[in-house]
C-alpha cells in the first residue's frame, strides 16, 4: 500500500437494482450509485407509488461554461411524480453536498483548494442556469437537493 492509498478513500459507489425496473427509465441492468445520497434518492424513486418513472443520468443538457465552451450535463436523476389532483411533474433533480451549493468563502490566503472551490462553484452555477431554462421549455421543474433534503427520505 502506498501514501496515496492511504490517504485517499474512494466513494461510495455501486450498482443499483430496482424492485421496480418498469418504473426506470434507462437501462435498468446498468444503474450506477456515486454516493450514499444518491442511492437513498434510488431507493426512495423506486419505492415510491407517487413517483411514476425515473432515470439515473439518462438525459443531458448542453450548456456553456467559463471556459465559454459547450459542455453536455447529466443532470443525477429524471422523475415524474404523480400530485396530488392527479397530473403528473416533471422534474430534473441533482444531488449535491450543501457545501457546493453556496459561493465559497474567500480565506485570507488563496490556496489551490480555495481556486478549485471557485472554479467548480462556477462551473455548477453555469450547469444550474442552462438546466433551468431547458427545464422550463419543456414544462418540468430543475431542483437541488442537499444533505439537509436527503435526511427525510
Amino acid at each position: 500500500m502506498n501514501k496515496f492509498s492511504k490517504v485517499y478513500k474512494a466513494p461510495y459507489k455501486g450498482k443499483f437494482r430496482p424492485s421496480n425496473p418498469r418504473k426506470y427509465k434507462g437501462d435498468p441492468t446498468n444503474i450506477i450509485f456515486r454516493s450514499s445520497w444518491e442511492r437513498r434518492f434510488m431507493q426512495y424513486c423506486d419505492t415510491n407509488k407517487e413517483i411514476l418513472e425515473w432515470g439515473s443520468e439518462e438525459v443531458w443538457i448542453p450548456y456553456r461554461s467559463y471556459d465559454k465552451k459547450v459542455h453536455r450535463y447529466f443532470p443525477d436523476f429524471y422523475m415524474k411524480v404523480r400530485q396530488p389532483n392527479g397530473t403528473h411533474k416533471k422534474f430534473i433533480v441533482e444531488i449535491k453536498p450543501k457545501y457546493q451549493t453556496v459561493p465559497p468563502k474567500k480565506p485570507q490566503r488563496q490556496s489551490r483548494q480555495y481556486l478549485n472551490s471557485v472554479l467548480t462553484y462556477a462551473k455548477n452555477e453555469a450547469k444550474w442556469k442552462y438546466a433551468k431554462r431547458w427545464c422550463q421549455s419543456r414544462d418540468m421543474n430543475f431542483i437541488i437537493l442537499t444533505e439537509d433534503h436527503l435526511k427525510t427520505f
